[in-house]
């Protein structure tokens, strides 16, 4: 893809992904977390991750395998969204961040990666398709 076609996937990946992985924050971060804050991880993780994963990674990975691209990315956001939240809030009140949130996070980024994957093999939308 072109820069150009990039830029303009940004905003529709960037809404499907908050689409995907927003419900399973709320529904599954840490009830000591209040809803506002699972909100905010919702919108927050995915729009400070997103941009690297869309505008960065795919001409870093241009003329590679699609597969060294997903491995890179896919590892990539959760463990930068895990780490992002633990500082945000890990030391937070009498209970912090908890593995369950650690593991909340990468679930949601696994659901949006297959949902992602399907919508592509529908040709709806992709990277490297």
């Amino acid at each position: 893809m072109s820069p150009e076609d990039l830029w303009r996937f940004l905003l529709v990946g960037y809404l499907f992904t908050v689409a995907v992985e927003a419900p399973v924050l709320v529904l599954f971060l840490s009830k000591h977390h209040e809803l506002k804050r699972r909100l905010f991880a919702g919108l927050w993780l995915t729009a400070c991750t997103y941009p690297v994963v869309v505008l960065v990674l795919p001409p870093l990975f241009e003329g590679s395998s699609r597969a060294a691209y997903l491995a890179v990315a896919e590892t990539f956001a959760p463990a930068a969204e895990c780490a992002l939240f633990y500082l945000a809030f890990g030391g937070q009140g009498g209970e912090g961040v908890t593995r369950r949130d650690l593991l909340t996070i990468v679930a949601a980024n696994l659901l949006s990666f297959l949902a992602g994957e399907v919508l592509g093999a529908y040709g709806w939308f992709g990277l490297f398709r």
